[in-house]
């Protein structure tokens, strides 16, 4: 099944629509970027993931209907809507996409995203989400998981996207199972690309034997 004009798989209106918050660093979030039937093609076509962590899109196989949601999440609409929300040229940047199926009790540590990255989405695929862990908390310190400025689920085609800054702190309480996220990046250079491509491969090699820390 290819979406193609019968339905549109990124509801661009809802983002145009979106605010962009400045607490405690720039950010929006779009609930229902995806939905109904479009979601749930996505779905059906989302790569089969066993293990724990990011993998990069080249290291899976997926169906057409997920191909199609990762090119227009990568075209120039959203990159011409994000350089408008974060006052930034997104155009003729190099992007990274990595995928996350399930998520480890020790995942979602306190960081903010490498200075090489630009702007950071997150689109999360999965259902209702009615864990306490998981839930992405975009924090104003880096040493307090509690002290968050707002809490986003990963749940029903929401979309988080931020510029990258060094006071970007983020995490989440401890969740293990399953739980679908793509992420999308815009970065400074292809060579960082590269680099993370190969980090990302080496890394997967060593979980699916059990020996990543």
């Amino acid at each position: 099944m290819i979406v193609g004009e019968s339905m549109s798989l990124i509801d661009n209106e809802k983002l145009r629509a979106a605010a962009v918050m400045s607490d405690p660093f720039e950010y929006l979030v779009v609930p229902g970027l995806i939905q109904g039937d479009a979601l749930q093609a996505v779905l059906r076509d989302f790569p089969q993931m066993d293990g724990p962590g990011s993998v990069p899109l080249a290291a899976l196989n997926y169906g057409p209907v997920f191909r199609e949601l990762v090119e227009a999440l990568r075209g120039p609409d959203v990159a011409s809507l994000l350089s408008e929300k974060f006052s930034t040229d997104l155009g003729g940047r190099p992007t990274m996409v990595t995928v996350r199926g399930h998520c480890r009790a020790r995942d979602g540590q306190i960081h903010t995203d490498s200075m090489d990255k630009i702007v950071t989405v997150l689109l999360y695929l999965n259902p209702s989400w009615e864990e306490d862990g998981g839930r992405l908390r975009l924090l104003r310190r880096p040493g307090d998981i509690e002290d968050f400025a707002v809490e986003v689920p990963p749940d029903e085609g929401t979309m988080l996207a931020f510029k990258c800054s060094d006071n970007a702190w983020h995490g989440h309480k401890s969740f293990e199972g399953e739980r679908r996220a793509i992420q999308l990046n815009w970065v400074t250079d292809e060579r960082y690309v590269r680099r993370e491509q190969r980090r990302h491969k080496v890394s997967s090699f060593f979980k699916r034997l059990g020996l990543a820390t």
